[in-house]
């Protein structure tokens, strides 16, 4: 049986990759990876100022992610692009400040606990049906990266702040962070090939125009719940205003929270968004797939028990990180100089762990550019598969994003038919997060 290729770019030559990017701009990296940087395993990607070493050797995608010596913190391009939106927070921090805050985070964690979260999830989807039964009425074509937008938006917001989010606040973070990752500097082939390690990012007025209305919506969502004679909460919100550093017994400052939740808001609503865009596009081009799908799920209600047995369900969300990872690239930079499987590398040097080069590696997978949800089934090799990273900094919702994802998708797809209106303009692009590189319109109808 010939297996689906969703889209995406064909490798070429390292000269020709360039120019190609070059050619269609919006930073399109996906389109510079020559094909060598799918089948070497350790090694040098090209010639850069910096100094570019790639790993898609599992074994090394482990070492560097478990390191212990804090050689390879996070790359300061990452840093740059996310602090505008997230600040100082553990999610670009490293070394004793992640630790600290780590530490005062961690009772929060346990509301994203799937057992504790999955009311929010169930009552999120509930709610966003009613919308996609307006548009099945109407019959207009809209967004699918804004409809999944919206609704993990308003998942995480219960989750996070025991409320559902306003429509058109949910419509704004959208937009703002469309622009944001848009406009990002991270993402230019410029810097990336010329710019010196360590160099401060500049960014653009937009970027700091959406991040500060990212930050907006945040701050207007804590503001009742710092209020004085505020009632105390048991949430994600509640555990964060809460915590203490255990050692001098201060907790965080006003703009601290909002870095704070501004991890959880985008690590729990635009990374899941983009994988479920990707998931019901596939599925509207392979309709054998979505046939199994809904006979996985069948009739009657979802709770969380089903949701839990639901495997080919999940192996479908799975599969979908895997060629479209939430996280293109996961940039880290040597602070010394060291070595990674026999590669000498010097300080300043780019250390790039790329899942999208590491998932669709033929070195690691068979028949790596195929969407094949059955290869699950099957053992993983550690360090092969990184949706969420890897080591103490693996995302601590994977847990949460899985069960959410596994459960929209059988909840929507065996309710409705999701028909892309222009299905062969669809291809990625690597900002941020793995995106259509244009919204992908379609209609909905009913099942």
């Amino acid at each position: 049986m010939s297996l689906y290729r969703p889209p995406a770019p064909h490798p070429t030559g390292p000269v020709r990759g360039l120019l190609r990017a070059m050619m269609k701009g919006e930073r399109d990296l996906l389109s510079l990876m020559p094909e060598p940087a799918y089948t070497t395993r350790v090694g040098r990607l090209g010639r850069s100022r910096r100094g570019i070493v790639l790993v898609n050797e599992p074994s090394a995608v482990v070492q560097v992610m478990t390191d212990t010596e804090q050689n390879y913190p996070k790359n300061d391009l990452m840093v740059g692009a996310l602090e505008g939106v997230v600040g100082q927070s553990m999610f670009v921090a490293s070394g004793p400040p992640w630790r600290r805050q780590r530490r005062m985070i961690e009772p929060a964690f346990t509301h994203m606990r799937v057992n504790r979260a999955f009311e929010a999830m169930a009552a999120g989807i509930d709610a966003y049906q009613t919308v996609l039964d307006s548009h099945a009425v109407s019959g207009a074509g809209f967004s699918l990266d804004a409809a999944m937008s919206a609704l993990t938006a308003d998942i995480i917001c219960r989750t996070i702040f025991s409320q559902s989010l306003a429509s058109q606040t949910a419509r704004d973070v959208f937009a703002s962070f469309g622009q944001f990752e848009r406009s990002v500097a991270n993402t230019e082939i410029r810097r990336l090939l010329f710019g010196k390690p360590f160099a401060k990012i500049p960014q653009s007025a937009p970027v700091r125009e959406a991040c500060a209305r990212i930050r907006g919506h945040i701050a207007d969502l804590l503001a009742p719940r710092m209020a004085e004679g505020a009632a105390s909460i048991d949430d994600i919100v509640g555990a964060v205003i809460a915590a203490r550093d255990p050692e001098t017994g201060e907790g965080f400052t006003p703009e601290e929270l909002i870095d704070q939740i501004g991890v959880f808001f985008l690590a729990g609503h635009e990374t899941t968004a983009s994988v479920l865009t990707w998931c019901f596009y596939i599925l509207s081009q392979n309709l054998d797939l979505a046939a199994r799908l809904r006979a996985e799920v069948g009739e009657g209600e979802v709770d969380l028990e089903r949701t839990k047995h639901l495997t080919l369900t999940r192996n479908i969300f799975r599969e979908a990180m895997r060629l479209y990872p939430p996280i293109t690239f996961i940039p880290r930079v040597a602070l010394r100089q060291t070595e990674i499987a026999g590669v000498p590398v010097e300080p300043g040097c780019m250390v790039m762990i790329a899942p999208w080069t590491i998932h669709r590696s033929p070195n690691n997978w068979p028949n790596p550019d195929r969407f094949d949800p059955d290869r699950f089934t099957g053992e993983i090799t550690p360090g092969s598969y990184i949706p969420f990273g890897y080591g103490p900094r693996v995302c601590v919702g994977a847990a949460f994003a899985t069960i959410e994802s596994t459960l929209i998708l059988a909840r929507l797809a065996t309710r409705y038919d999701f028909t892309p209106l222009h299905p062969t303009g669809v291809r990625p692009v690597a900002r941020l997060t793995t995106k259509p590189a244009e919204e992908v319109m379609v209609q909905v109808k009913r099942r």
